[in-house]
């Protein structure tokens, strides 16, 4: 199985997450770091006890012996490291400012402090390191849901072989307890499948020949054969791990200006070294040259820019895994910034705000008939048609239909049958006109199907789109988080539209649209004199493609499985609920809120330690471990983002 990076965290010290092998090959290189760590902390005990015993006696050379050993132990990838940057022209980074701070103490004949210095940076780093690779492993395994093998039926023999080699149109065996491996449709056999790790979907759903499962899906109950129908690396999984790692390419607007902030700062803070450094002892009466240039070093240590670098890419990270936890996909950083200051959400209805399913919302009957004839002889007249409408009148009806026959066709009005010796018209008002049947004209919202029995008007059936029972909760908490208007886009006819936006409470509303229609109709939102924030567009990722691309935010519902919805969408919804719109308003602002408060900590943390440096206050040791401190508090707290809570 090929190697999978998670991109974006762009310090050295920042690991790749990667598969077992990696890992075990990683976690060997940790424990070298560690047992260096270790031993260059024993050689500065035994270095600083030499520095107070030996320094003035004809036996210091011991003292330079420990002391550089332990340095150059620890300190050789930093060095490395800043030389590297300077060959290639990146000169102010973190490595550098170390290198120059504790090669100055050394000149200084501050040995310890320049040890000390290094040694509490790399355990720093090392800190950081464990807790970066810990949050980007946890995150990985959690979004990657491939396995690692596939039992390939080829003439009649099973191999076990990694489903890289499975190539479309291939045979694969899936047995009771394994993840299916790679999309495709079974062809054989029938089962339970548990599909919460993908959809967040508890209850087993049944498949057998003809249903389509996805890569990542568990067999729960019966051997299955599946016929592949895409590749490894564009199965529903992999697509999805893909997206998550590109997700850190697409930056938001602070990380963006953090990566310009060092750029500047970093050189802007040497410049201050330098003059803190010289000037002084130039034109200050009394000053000496060694007190400045060692308070200009430890303003070089405590300006060290980690703590940012590090923390406000893996800050938003989190957040994009987090938000993978409660089976959102949101494709960047930016969306997540864009999602803190959300002023207009707009939704499709069909599959969003509603079922998407046509069901049988009522029966009404006339001339004494019953509901249970009405239903069973309108569905037994439907049995051969695949209309949705027809179908939604079966499921009302259930099992055991009387058998039709004789079914004629009316076109564009309905079809009358013979069923159970009675003659069955089924269909619109136009069908009863031109039987002569007197009926009634039925003004009420959804599709009125007519039913007539031997020329008689037996009553009508009401089918419609069921509104989701989260729908109307949805709306309110919106509102609550801040939402200055919600509304819908439909194609629908306006009654239909107007009954749904007042049942849920929608601020307006736009019906009987074409396609092409809702983008004109989204702009008219974008343009809204009132707007202060971003425009969310919410659909079903299919027929919404260019409203979902048009928006600011583009939520694709249900979109799992979709290649259209996952290259449309910015935030695909892995399963159907529609409550996870405010849910990722609320991650969002969580996730917005950790990378400030780093930030604020950071800045503030080291303003008042460059402060102390600069009046000679704080030493080198001190600027050490609150840089090292600060770094790890931002870290820390960075990670609180992949565990957000959804309310």
């Amino acid at each position: 199985m090929s190697k999978y990076r998670i991109k974006g965290l762009d310090c050295a010290q920042c690991a790749d997450a990667g598969e077992t092998g990696a890992g075990d090959e990683e976690e060997t290189m940790n424990k070298g770091r560690l047992i260096r760590l270790i031993i260059a902390g024993v050689l500065l005990i035994v270095g600083s006890v030499f520095n107070q015993q030996l320094h003035d006696t004809p036996l210091s050379v011991a003292e330079y012996v420990v002391l550089l050993s332990a340095y150059f132990l620890v300190g050789f990838p930093v060095l490395a490291s800043a030389f590297k940057n300077m060959v290639g022209g990146r000169l102010f980074n973190e490595t550098f400012l170390m290198s120059v701070s504790t090669i100055g103490a050394i000149v200084i004949h501050q040995l310890p402090e320049a040890v000390g210095v290094m040694l509490f940076y790399s355990v720093g780093e090392y800190l950081q390191d464990r807790a970066v690779d810990n949050s980007k492993r946890s995150i990985a395994s959690l979004m990657d849901l491939r396995p690692d093998s596939a039992r390939l039926i080829v003439d009649g023999e099973r191999r076990i072989i990694s489903p890289v080699e499975v190539q479309v149109g291939d045979m694969i065996e899936v047995l009771p307890g394994e993840r299916i491996p790679l999309d495709g449709e079974v062809i054989e056999g029938s089962s339970f499948v548990d599909t919460s790790s993908l959809t967040g979907e508890s209850v087993p759903r049944r498949v057998e020949a003809g249903s389509k499962v996805l890569a990542g899906f568990v067999n729960d109950e019966g051997r299955i054969v599946i016929r592949v129908d895409k590749k490894f690396d564009q199965s529903t999984a992999s697509r999805i791990l893909e997206l998550v790692e590109n997700a850190a390419s697409h930056k938001a607007p602070t990380e963006k200006f953090i990566t310009r902030f060092a750029a500047v700062y970093t050189p802007v803070v040497v410049a201050i070294a330098l003059l803190i450094a010289f000037v002084p002892p130039l034109f200050v009466p009394g000053a000496t040259l060694r007190e400045w240039v060692y308070r200009a070093l430890v303003i070089l240590v405590i300006s060290c820019p980690c703590a940012l670098v590090i923390s406000i890419p893996l800050g938003y990270f989190g957040g994009i895994g987090g938000a993978s936890r409660h089976k959102l996909l949101i494709k960047g950083s930016n969306y997540i910034d864009a999602l803190t200051k959300v002023d207009t959400v707009v939704f499709d209805k069909t599959g969003t705000l509603t079922e998407g399913v046509f069901a049988v919302v009522d029966v009404v009957i006339r001339n004494g008939f019953s509901k249970e004839e009405l239903l069973s002889w309108a569905a037994a007249a439907e049995s051969h048609s695949s209309h949705p409408i027809a179908r939604s009148i079966r499921e009302a009806a259930g099992g055991n239909l009387p058998v039709a026959d004789d079914i004629r066709e009316v076109k564009g009005y309905g079809l009358v049958a013979r069923v159970e010796n009675r003659t069955i018209a089924v269909g619109n008002d136009r069908l009863l006109h031109s039987e002569g049947i007197v009926h009634e004209d039925c003004d009420v919202e959804g599709t009125v199907v007519y039913v007539a029995v031997d020329n008689v008007y037996a009553g009508y059936i009401v089918i419609s789109d069921r509104i989701k029972k989260s729908a109307a909760k949805t709306i309110a908490e919106l509102k609550a988080l801040g939402v200055r208007k919600v509304a819908m886009l439909t194609g629908d006819d306006a009654t239909v539209a107007a009954r749904v936006a007042k049942e849920i409470g929608l601020d307006e509303y736009r019906a009987e649209l074409l396609p092409d229609h809702k983008v004109s109709k989204l702009e008219e939102f974008m343009d809204d004199p009132k707007r202060k924030g971003s425009v969310v567009f919410v659909g079903d990722g299919i027929n919404d493609a260019p409203v979902l691309v048009r928006s600011d935010v583009g939520f694709a519902m249900g979109g799992l499985g979709s290649d259209a919805a996952i290259e449309a969408a910015d935030v695909v919804v892995m399963d159907d609920d529609i409550a996870r719109v405010p849910m990722a308003l609320r991650i969002a602002s969580f996730a917005r809120k950790i990378v400030i408060e780093n930030i604020v900590l950071a800045l503030a943390v080291k303003g008042f330690f460059i402060a102390l440096g600069a009046v000679g206050i704080a030493d080198m040791w001190e600027a050490v471990i609150a840089d090292v401190g600060v770094s790890l508090l931002a870290v820390l707290n960075a990670l609180r983002t992949t565990k957000i809570p959804s309310a």
